[in-house]
């Protein structure tokens, strides 16, 4: 049990890295436009607020976690040349960088629960007609 805390504690500090590494690669010149785009999409989830699946809802809550954003760093990471990443990932290991919170990110994602809401609200209110 106790090696399971340990593995979970130091999962959690290498994603932290890695989202400041990622940080660090969406401001570097030698970043590919479409890495930095797709980095910014990642960061912005991560750092919003406001979850796409809240977390309350049980095991949907935590699925974007643990699957969407390291699938998102991923994805970035294979788009990054290897030296940048490298780089990144080095400065992000000696900094002591601390990562916003992104309104934006929240407001798009508000939009677009609102979105679901008026279109499942349109079908409703179809339906009954």
């Amino acid at each position: 049990m106790r090696s399971t805390i340990i593995n979970l504690v130091r999962f959690a500090n290498s994603a932290k890295q890695h989202m400041v590494a990622l940080y660090l690669a969406i401001r570097h010149p030698d970043t590919p436009i479409l890495a930095k785009w797709l980095g910014i999409a990642v960061l912005g989830y991560a750092l919003s607020p406001i979850d796409l699946i809240p977390d309350f809802i049980p095991i949907l809550g935590y699925l974007d976690e643990l699957i969407l954003l390291p699938m998102g760093v991923y994805l970035v990471i294979k788009l990054l040349p290897p030296p940048v990443w490298e780089q990144c990932v080095e400065q992000a290991s000696h900094s002591q960088l601390q990562l916003p919170k992104n309104r934006y990110a929240a407001g798009c994602i508000m939009l677009i629960w609102l979105m679901i809401i008026a279109a499942i609200s349109y079908g409703l209110w179809l339906f009954i007609i």
